[in-house]
């Protein structure tokens, strides 16, 4: 009796299903993925020529000394508030607020008493404020890059 013999199949594997499991974890680490972005700020400053003014027309002076203290013109406030602080800009513009703000601020100053400052400034309406810096003496000692 001859019999005949069943026809094997050829054992493979199906890729298929394997390739769309690594597509699927592929797309899940692309969505769930934070991309952080660092970006930095690129400012192309403008040049003027020009001699400082030699009139100095009515303006403000706020001073920021190391401790946060206020001096608005020159005389000192009783505490450090913004209330305190807007009562005696208030009392130098007479309400204008078109006057000049110059807010001179010690080099150890706390930056938020520098901020309260502008913010306290701002509030009130004024937008010609500027900060004072001054330039290197001489007599700092120079970096030696050798």
């Amino acid at each position: 009796m001859k019999f005949r013999r069943q026809s094997r199949e050829e054992v493979g594997i199906n890729l298929t299903p394997l390739i769309d499991i690594v597509f699927l974890l592929l797309i899940f680490f692309m969505v769930s993925t934070t991309f952080t972005r660092e970006t930095q700020l690129s400012i192309d400053l403008p040049e003027a020529k020009g001699q400082p003014r030699e009139s100095v027309e009515r303006q403000i002076e706020i001073l920021v000394d190391e401790t946060g203290r206020f001096r608005v013109n020159g005389k000192a406030l009783v505490d450090g508030r913004m209330r305190t602080l807007q009562a005696a800009i208030y009392k130098e513009s007479s309400g204008d607020t078109t006057i000049p703000m110059i807010i001179t601020a010690d080099a150890q100053a706390a930056h938020e008493h520098v901020v309260q400052a502008m913010d306290a400034a701002g509030q009130m309406g004024f937008v010609h404020l500027s900060i004072t810096t001054r330039q290197p003496t001489e007599s700092s000692p120079a970096v030696d890059d050798g």
